[in-house]
């Protein structure tokens, strides 16, 4: 496990600490938290962009070609 040091603004850190208050959990808890949440959305954008250089419109287009050409139950409706 590593330490950092990290300066926040006072305002937000303000925030930050009723926020953890109310949550029950600690700083250390949320930032943890915060930066495994980007660093997964980071990673998951990437994934897609290396899937999608790998895909093609023929591929696409015959995907869709065997989606049944029918109307969505009524708790599926937009």
């Amino acid at each position: 496990m590593n330490t950092i040091s990290l300066q926040l603004p006072d305002s937000l850190y303000r925030k930050l600490k009723k926020f953890v208050k109310r949550d029950g959990i600690s700083v250390n808890q949320f930032i943890t938290t915060a930066a495994a949440e980007k660093l997964s959305a980071i990673e998951t954008v990437d994934y897609l962009r290396r899937r999608a250089k790998r895909s093609s419109d023929g591929a696409f287009r015959q995907a869709l070609s065997e989606v049944p050409d029918i109307e969505p139950a009524d708790y599926d409706r937009l």
